[in-house]
């Protein structure tokens, strides 16, 4: 498994296509940040914000890197599909943590801030809920589930908006809310946690949707 996720990293290295949501979070996160001096929990949550949509754009395009004929070459030799598609959302979690730590450290370069370890936490708190929410959505959106590219666009964002807007439908929108009105990252460490278990298992359904769907066309 470890060679198949550092296949799958260094494929979507080469083909350079990491660099457009790359490009987008860096750039909004120096949007929303710059010459911010608030709190550092409404600061993590717009960076959060970001991330989700990076998140969904980096799977989908680390899943679509393949034709289906390469892909059922990859399937073969990595002894299934449920391998490659575990594998896929590994290499594209690790994409999300190095993002992470970006928009860890990004908002100190921008802002002016004073750091705290609880502040920190948070921010990675917030920032996995993202990215394990915007996993779940660019599996169920990739090329895996919908052939045409224009209908996976629109599926995307739809469960996006509704992952940011709907209130209380996704651990997302749960932890904007209570970010954006957190005086202390202290206060909300541990509810943002819980939300962090419920969109770790949010994408193990997206997982295991996507999983069924490919079975049933291969």
């Amino acid at each position: 498994m470890i060679s198949l996720v550092r296949y799958m990293f260094t494929v979507l290295l080469l083909s350079q296509r990491y660099l457009a949501p790359l490009l987008l979070f860096t750039g909004l996160t120096a949007v929303l940040t710059s010459s911010d001096t608030g709190p550092l929990a409404a600061t993590y949550s717009a960076v959060a914000g970001v991330m989700l949509l990076c998140s969904a754009w980096l799977t989908i395009a680390l899943i679509g890197l393949e034709d289906p004929a390469h892909r059922a070459i990859v399937v073969v030799t990595a002894g299934g599909h449920r391998r490659v598609l575990l594998g896929s959302v590994a290499a594209a979690a690790a994409w999300c943590l190095l993002l992470t730590a970006a928009g860890l450290a990004l908002p100190m370069v921008f802002g002016s801030h004073t750091v705290r370890p609880v502040d920190l936490a948070l921010g990675t708190e917030a920032q996995l809920i993202s990215a394990f929410t915007g996993m779940a959505i660019g599996l169920v959106c990739s090329r895996l589930v919908f052939r045409r590219q224009g209908y996976a666009l629109v599926a995307a964002l739809v469960l996006l908006l509704a992952a940011l807007l709907a209130k209380g439908v996704s651990p997302v929108n749960i932890m904007l809310t209570d970010l954006q009105h957190a005086t202390d990252s202290a206060d909300v460490l541990g509810s943002t946690g819980v939300l962090v278990a419920a969109a770790v298992l949010l994408l193990a359904v997206g997982t295991a949707v996507t999983h069924v769907i490919t079975v049933r066309k291969s």
